[in-house]
């Protein structure tokens, strides 16, 4: 099933978010090679392609796992928010319709 993970950012986390963007990208990069990635980005902080100095809010993953836990586990481990990049993460299940 497709879970959507929706993850706020802490204030002023952009520096962070940059240090550990390779990691996180890394973890995303696997979930698209198991075919198992629907979509992923950030949210700008401002109505922007790059947000600059501004940065983000947070981040949206919608992909598949097994099973809810399974999500949770995968979206508690991802090194954004191991590293305090985020400050709530959101785990529900998503039905694509188009």
């Amino acid at each position: 099933m497709l879970y959507a993970i929706v993850a706020e950012d802490n204030p002023n986390s952009l520096e962070l978010r940059k240090q550990t963007r390779p990691a996180h990208l890394q973890r995303l990069q696997a979930l698209q090679d198991e075919g198992r990635l629907l979509l992923a980005g950030p949210h700008p902080a401002v109505d922007a392609e790059d947000p600059g100095p501004a940065g983000f809010t947070g981040s949206l993953i919608v992909a598949e796992f097994p099973s809810l836990a399974v999500a949770c586990e995968w979206a508690a481990s991802d090194p954004y928010q191991v590293a305090g990049v985020h400050s709530c993460v959101t785990v529900k299940p998503f039905k694509k319709v188009y």
